[in-house]
């Protein structure tokens, strides 16, 4: 997660961004990271109501959108600052990409993390050619420790945002999705520090001056929103998306999108989650938290997008698999198919039986069966089952629950929310 501390990349305030300046960047990185495609979702677009083109930045080869702005900024040092060699803190795809194309390209790549980084972090940025520092408990720690080595050691400090050549090679995001669809007339920009959205915005607003720009941000992390908005919405939490969980948007980078942003949305952990097994489901993709963002502010505001023509940046696909397998489980609570009951039976012999015979009339599937007796209201001679099951969807568990209730069963339902 790229939490930035207060203080800003060197010069981030006074940087400007151009529209020349990505398409400078598209040039220099043209080759060296992959040309993603971007596709029309037929299914998606029946959904929402909304014509719906999905760039594909997941399949980089680190799997997100960052390293087209890291190269960019590697690209850019002058043959002094290339031996010496560059730093970053990060947790995340900033990591990855700064160490995939700083190996590849010859220069020394260090990164800080915090101590409490996940192991399988620190070993992906490892494996990609990245020297790993661990320091500070917070991610604020780390970069204040980076700052402090790259002084102490005479290293280029990349920013994982707050950078006009960060920025610039993101923003090529969008000038390929346009090249590509030239009719798109309005992209779903994720926003964490605001890298991507400014790059993408800033040339896509020159390509096409009428083009609608719509942020969108996790709603437990509200940073940039906060910031261009004017409003004091709390921020913390454990979100899906962590990629854009910031604390503190860039400085730089939030006085270009004040500028460019025709509007900006919020969305809830239910709706990015929905979102993230949609994507699975329907496209057969793979994205974190963040990179579903853009789907799910389309399916929370469909009138927003109705009829219109939508770009939505699949902007990464690293997630953790035990926390794709949640995602995935959950989803399937929510929409029916999967369920948990709590039944009240008497403790006596054949009741299990009866309770699954009804089970079998509404051929619902008995998944797992769980028998509480002590932590009950019911008396000593009652019992609690809690049934798992699997339906077909919410009509077919609501003739369930309703008829199991007409056979005089108490029956309460387990709530994924």
């Amino acid at each position: 997660m790229d939490k930035p501390a207060q203080k800003t990349a060197a010069g981030a305030e006074e940087a400007l961004l151009t529209a020349d300046d990505v398409r400078a960047a598209a040039q220099r990185i043209s080759g060296k990271v992959v040309r993603t495609p971007t596709m029309h979702s037929t299914t998606l677009s029946a959904i929402t109501g909304a014509q719906i083109w999905l760039k594909f930045e997941n399949l980089q080869f680190t799997a997100a959108y960052k390293e087209r702005g890291a190269l960019n900024a590697l690209l850019l040092l002058s043959d002094e600052q290339r031996e010496r060699g560059v730093i970053a803190a990060s947790a995340g795809n900033h990591a990855q990409g700064l160490s995939y194309h700083g190996t590849r390209l010859g220069v020394p790549v260090t990164i800080v993390m915090p101590r409490t980084t996940p192991m399988v972090k620190v070993m992906q940025t490892e494996s990609v050619g990245g020297k790993v520092v661990l320091e500070g408990e917070s991610f604020d720690e780390a970069y204040t420790h980076a700052r402090r080595l790259e002084a102490d050691l005479g290293l280029t400090f990349i920013h994982p945002f707050d950078d006009p050549h960060v920025a610039a090679g993101q923003g090529t995001v969008a000038l390929e999705m346009l090249e590509d669809v030239p009719q798109l007339d309005c992209l779903v920009l994720p926003i964490g520090g605001g890298g991507l959205a400014s790059g993408m915005g800033t040339v896509a607003r020159d390509i096409n001056p009428d083009i609608g720009l719509v942020g969108v941000e996790a709603q437990l992390y509200p940073s940039m929103y906060n910031l261009l908005k004017g409003t004091s919405l709390p921020i913390g939490g454990d979100t899906l998306a962590e990629g854009i969980a910031v604390f503190s948007p860039g400085t730089f980078t939030s006085k270009v999108l004040r500028g460019l942003l025709d509007d900006f949305l919020l969305v809830s952990e239910a709706r990015i989650e929905g979102a993230l097994a949609l994507l699975l489901q329907i496209e057969k993709t793979l994205v974190e938290g963040a990179g579903a963002t853009g789907l799910a502010a389309v399916m929370d505001n469909r009138e927003l997008f109705a009829g219109r023509n939508v770009g939505i940046v699949l902007s990464g696909g690293n997630i953790d698999t035990r926390l794709l397998a949640n995602v995935l489980l959950r989803d399937l609570a929510r929409s029916g198919r999967l369920a948990r009951l709590k039944i009240g039976l008497q403790d006596r012999a054949g009741a299990l039986f009866k309770v699954s015979k009804v089970f079998h009339e509404h051929n619902v599937n008995i998944i797992e069966v769980w028998h509480q007796r002590i932590f009950t209201h019911l008396p000593a001679k009652g019992l609690v089952t809690e049934i798992e099951c699997e339906a077909r969807d919410k009509e077919q568990l609501a003739s369930l629950v309703a008829a199991l209730r007409r056979e005089g069963y108490e029956v309460k339902q387990v709530e994924t929310d």
